[in-house]
């Protein structure tokens, strides 16, 4: 494969964008879980808001794992895969709404760290189509993290 970058440095993306992967899928399995479980004065609102919310993200992972095969490498599709790579913490039990949007917040957060921490060897192999797709992911889990701390604001 010659795609203008390295194998080693197309071995680090992907491994970067696997841990990605594994954020925004769990971040989503997270979403959907309160989506279906919300309770109280704002239902009908979270509600809503989280369905947006997992969809958008289901779109994120196929653009994720499409972006990582485009690269040479397989793209990790597993829960025990992605509980390996993911640093975002499952929810136990239903939490009431107030501590679901603040696991949201802490969520997205985290996806934007992550993101955040491939950008070295993205910059120096020049893949400027990974650069592009960070940014983008970026931007939504920025705007949403600030959405979200929005309603927790007294």
């Amino acid at each position: 494969m010659d795609i203008g970058i390295n194998e080693q440095d197309r071995q680090d993306i992907a491994q970067g964008l696997s841990r990605l992967l594994a954020d925004t899928y769990t971040l989503y399995l997270k979403t959907h879980n309160f989506h279906w479980n919300v309770t109280g004065p704002m239902f009908q609102t979270l509600h809503l808001m989280f369905e947006q919310h997992y969809n958008e993200l289901s779109l994120a992972v196929d653009m994720i794992a499409e972006r990582i095969r485009a690269l040479g490498h397989y793209a990790p599709g597993s829960y025990s895969e992605y509980a390996r790579l993911t640093s975002i913490a499952e929810a136990s039990g239903v939490p009431r709404a107030h501590d679901m949007i603040t696991q949201l917040v802490e969520g997205h957060e985290t996806v934007c760290r992550t993101a955040r921490s491939i950008f070295a060897v993205v910059e120096r192999a020049s893949d400027e189509p990974t650069a592009d797709l960070l940014t983008q992911r970026l931007q939504v889990h920025e705007k949403t993290a600030w959405m979200l701390r929005s309603l927790l604001e007294a």
